[in-house]
């Protein structure tokens, strides 16, 4: 964090009583509030002086974001000197290019038992390794809102790794309802990326609570705005604090004659996420002993640099996700 701004009360246009109020919706520190847009913070609060408001908001921005242009060069240099997370599954990696990367969200789509969970898992362990190993040697904040987070499965996985106490870097949370969810968003993320080292978040279960709540055709338009605005402050985190975002999606049959299936949350979602990757059954020979009827398959629908439909083969064994080949 800037060492400009290092309490609320530091920023210009920020006294004590808005400084309460801030923190009264969640927002802690200057950094934080350089997510919020003044509209936002319009709808949240009580405010009386706008321009003081709006001139914080200036001063919490050029501290904490980057120069709004930089030329492709740099761009590409300082995105190139980002480090990535390894699946530990080289099929997968190659694939990703390497791994994941920060400042950007992955979206796992498929039916139930298609793996999305399981590779979430498996990320929640190796993103605790050491950049000499794969990792990040960050922490994990955990949004299960399916209720299908196993810390038996994790611990599994990480002896793998080598890894001890996995579960003291890994922070979970079960939100019942969508306003909860929003809420590990926008107040819980931040402050454990601030003060616990959270370098990844996982979102499993995107649209199970919007799904549940938001019912029928005359709360569509809703659905997909809260839908929309999830994934738009996920973003803000993902660019602001250089952490990496995956979101799990549920599948929807499409009622064509094909009975072909779709990615829920249709065009908000698609537009949300910058790679949406989906998971499904599938067979292959020649794969590893013992491995042949746990067999997925992940292919690239949507991304901005890889190719939509190459994939990669992978297997869930009792061990986490391994190669097949």
């Amino acid at each position: 964090m800037s060492d400009k701004y290092s309490c609320l009360e530091d920023v210009p246009g920020i006294g004590p009583s808005t400084a309460e109020k801030l923190r009264k919706i969640g927002i802690s520190s200057p950094k934080q509030l350089s997510l919020y847009s003044l509209d936002e913070l319009a709808s949240m609060m009580d405010i009386t002086d706008y321009s003081r408001l709006s001139r914080a908001l200036y001063y919490v921005r050029e501290a904490f974001h980057q120069s709004k242009i930089v030329s492709a060069i740099e761009l590409s240099s300082y995105r190139r000197g980002l480090p990535r997370i390894s699946t530990k599954v080289s099929s997968i990696d190659n694939l990703l290019r390497g791994g994941l990367e920060p400042r950007c969200i992955y979206e796992f789509v498929g039916e139930y038992g298609s793996g999305k969970t399981q590779l979430c898992f498996q990320l929640s362990v190796t993103t605790q390794l050491t950049t000499n190993s794969g990792g990040v040697n960050g922490g994990v904040f955990y949004i299960d809102c399916e209720g299908t987070f196993s810390d038996a499965r994790i611990c599994r996985i990480a002896e793998r790794f080598n890894l001890s106490d996995p579960l003291k870097s890994i922070f979970v949370s079960q939100p019942v309802n969508v306003d909860e969810q929003i809420d590990c968003i926008r107040i819980v993320a931040p402050n454990l990326i601030e003060e616990k080292n959270v370098k990844l978040i996982v979102l499993d279960g995107l649209v199970s609570h919007v799904r549940a709540e938001y019912r029928g055709r005359e709360m569509l338009v809703a659905r997909q705005q809260t839908l929309n605005y999830m994934l738009n402050f996920l973003m803000r985190i993902a660019m602001l604090y250089n952490v990496y975002v995956i979101v799990t999606n549920q599948i929807i049959s499409r009622p064509t004659a094909g009975g072909s299936i779709a990615a829920a949350g249709g065009n908000v979602v698609a537009h949300g996420t910058t790679h949406r990757l989906f998971l499904q059954h599938s067979s292959l020979s020649n794969v590893k002993k013992g491995l042949e009827h746990f067999v997925r398959k992940m292919v690239v629908e949507d991304s901005p640099y890889l190719p939509r439909g190459e994939h990669a083969f992978f297997a869930i064994c009792e061990d986490g996700i391994v190669d097949v080949l």
